[in-house]
């Protein structure tokens, strides 16, 4: 069974980076997609980005782009969400997640219900 557990969430204050972790065992992810979410309160869970295995194609929500960056260490069986630049409406609790296999020319899937294994969430705050 995968077991996906995230660390690295925390209060910042605008404008400034946090680097969330997501470290799975069961799974060898360089075979999977792997997905970031976002759920801040009273709203719906969002896709925040997604990448193919540990250092493929990723695909980035609006949002984020240019602000937050996915990647992977294939040996430590962790994947990172670099978030820079980091704004109030960023607040949120954090998710990665996995289950897609990574097939050829397919890129990632951005939308949550694809995803079967997540982790239990990090909490980031963006304040003053």
């Amino acid at each position: 069974q995968a077991q996906l557990v995230e660390s690295g969430g925390g209060l910042v204050q605008p404008g400034g980076s946090l680097r969330l972790s997501c470290t799975a065992s069961g799974i060898a992810l360089n075979y999977f997609s792997i997905g970031w979410f976002r759920q801040a309160p009273g709203k719906e869970r969002e896709g925040v980005g997604c990448i193919r295995g540990t250092n493929g194609d990723q695909y980035y929500s609006d949002f984020v782009k240019g602000r937050f960056t996915i990647s992977g260490d294939n040996a430590k069986s962790t994947m990172y969400l670099q978030m820079d630049r980091l704004e109030p409406e960023d607040t949120a609790v954090y998710y990665c997640a996995t289950g897609p296999l990574i097939r050829y020319g397919v890129m990632c899937p951005s939308d949550a219900y694809e995803y079967t294994y997540w982790g239990q969430g990090t909490q980031v705050t963006v304040s003053a």
